[in-house]
């Protein structure tokens, strides 16, 4: 990579999507899901985050697990799916979600040069404890931050804030990694370093900032910001 982001003292991750494989729990029950299975799982992402948006902005909040329960809700009910044990699966298999190959790689590998890692998501603090531990992450994490400290979903400032707060760096000395373009510009907005890890090659976004550079895996994070 020709980018190289200077004087950064943290990397921070967002966790669906950019560590973990948000579809897993729903590719984990194709079987039972069938022809529905990719339509199911984008309608039950969709909803999750759309949930997120309208609890913020109405001021109404549930944790994740539970908007995360009330999107699957809405997108079972649309395949016209009324299976309880179906749905304790999934739900189940989402606490565990499937980590990304590279991953574990490319975090020792910031970790053992000194690199301060944490997470910053939307999820509940059990739902990224437990996915942590799965993916064997754990251990290498300086921090684990949740939106549940300031019950408000990104991307309100506040939620990002939290990384300044608890790593105790400057937003500029921070570098935020986000599959999600939405969350990679908000959090430039805000003032971090970002990488866009846009593993489905999106458009960009039409919203400000423009993050610092996009790539295409967590492969290529090491040789960015250990410059």
């Amino acid at each position: 990579m020709a980018i190289k982001l200077h004087r950064i003292r943290a990397c921070v991750f967002d966790a669906y999507g950019t560590l973990f494989d948000v579809n897993s729990a729903a590719h984990a029950c194709r079987d039972s899901l069938g022809e529905n299975c990719e339509r199911l799982a984008e309608l039950w992402r969709f909803k999750q985050l759309q949930y997120t948006l309208l609890r913020s902005l109405t001021g109404n909040h549930a944790d994740f697990w539970q908007i995360t329960g009330d999107a699957l809700d809405f997108a079972l009910a649309t395949f016209r799916i009324d299976d309880s044990a179906l749905r304790s699966k999934l739900m189940s298999l989402y606490m565990v979600p499937v980590v990304y190959p590279e991953v574990y790689a490319s975090m020792t590998r910031l970790k053992a040069a000194g690199m301060k890692l944490a997470i910053l998501s939307n999820g509940s603090p059990e739902m990224l404890a437990s996915a942590a531990r799965n993916a064997n992450i754990a251990d290498i994490l300086d921090a684990t931050l949740s939106v549940e400290e300031v019950k408000v979903y990104k991307p309100h400032p506040s939620v990002y804030a939290l990384v300044c707060a608890r790593l105790n760096a400057e937003a500029n000395e921070v570098c935020f990694v986000s599959s999600n373009g939405w969350d990679a510009y908000s959090a430039k907005a805000f003032g971090f370093k970002v990488l866009w890890c846009n593993r489905l090659n999106q458009e960009p976004e039409r919203i400000p900032e423009t993050p610092d550079a996009q790539i295409a895996t967590l492969a290529d994070l090491p040789n960015i910001v250990l410059a």
